[in-house]
């Protein structure tokens, strides 16, 4: 059976697998003489928008940093509020991503969170669990080096046991036991508001990504900003350090 053609840009190829950092909710806000929870609010449209976007381009799997585990930092108003959006996200949009035949999956610990909102996560989970269609990963109270961390502990609980011998331990081992071994490699990541990190998110996948930083706020950000990366990507030569 032919393997069909991947999506095309005017650039090349349409990369499967895109995560972006979405930072710049508060700067957006402040901006606006707003309290930060509007610039959040703001953000989950961006979510919308560009998670709509990414469908129609064809791209196989988005993963967005929504909450990472150092974001318990900040002041408890302000996470009670991202929990509250979270769940206004899930309750709008789950019939949408159910119809649209999307694979929802959590990366991170989200048994912190709340009761009601565990209980939300996990029931979207399931009524998107037998989807065949893109992929929608949402990263919750997930940190890089956590998931490195867990996965050494396992790989090194199974060597212990007699399981597994050290020697063999190689790259598919520990990519097994990340969080995305379900989603394809990570082509692209992109970060807006202008910051040069990756803020503990996927470090390991990252290895061989493209990295794009935009100065776009994340509020501001749409399916033509997107467009935009996808095609700049389509530009990059990938040589994993060959020539």
């Amino acid at each position: 059976m032919a393997t069909a053609a991947r999506p095309q840009t005017a650039g090349g190829a349409v990369p499967r697998h895109v995560a972006i950092i979405m930072d710049g909710n508060g700067r957006w806000a402040k901006k606006r003489l707003l309290p930060r929870a509007a610039g959040h609010k703001a953000g989950v449209e961006a979510v919308r928008r560009v998670t709509r976007a990414a469908r129609a381009m064809g791209i196989e799997a988005l993963t967005l940093y929504a909450f990472s585990s150092e974001n318990w930092r900040r002041p408890a108003e302000e996470v009670s509020d991202l929990m509250g959006l979270l769940k206004f996200f899930i309750r709008n949009d789950l019939a949408e991503l159910i119809r649209e035949n999307v694979r929802l999956r959590v990366l991170g610990d989200y048994a912190r969170f709340s009761a009601d909102v565990v209980a939300l996560i996990d029931d979207a989970l399931a009524r998107t669990a037998g989807n065949t269609g893109p992929i929608l990963a949402i990263a919750l109270n997930y940190g890089a080096q956590a998931e490195l961390v867990r996965a050494a502990q396992t790989l090194a609980a199974q060597a212990q046991a007699g399981e597994l011998d050290p020697a063999a331990i190689d790259v598919g081992s520990i990519e097994r036991e990340l969080e995305t071994r379900e989603l394809p490699p990570l082509d692209l990541m992109i970060r807006t508001s202008g910051e040069h990190r990756l803020s503990n998110f996927l470090l390991w996948q990252a290895a061989y990504a493209e990295l794009l930083f935009v100065d776009t706020l994340w509020p501001d950000f749409g399916a033509d900003d997107l467009a935009a990366a996808i095609e700049a990507f389509g530009q990059r030569q990938r040589r994993y350090g060959g020539l």
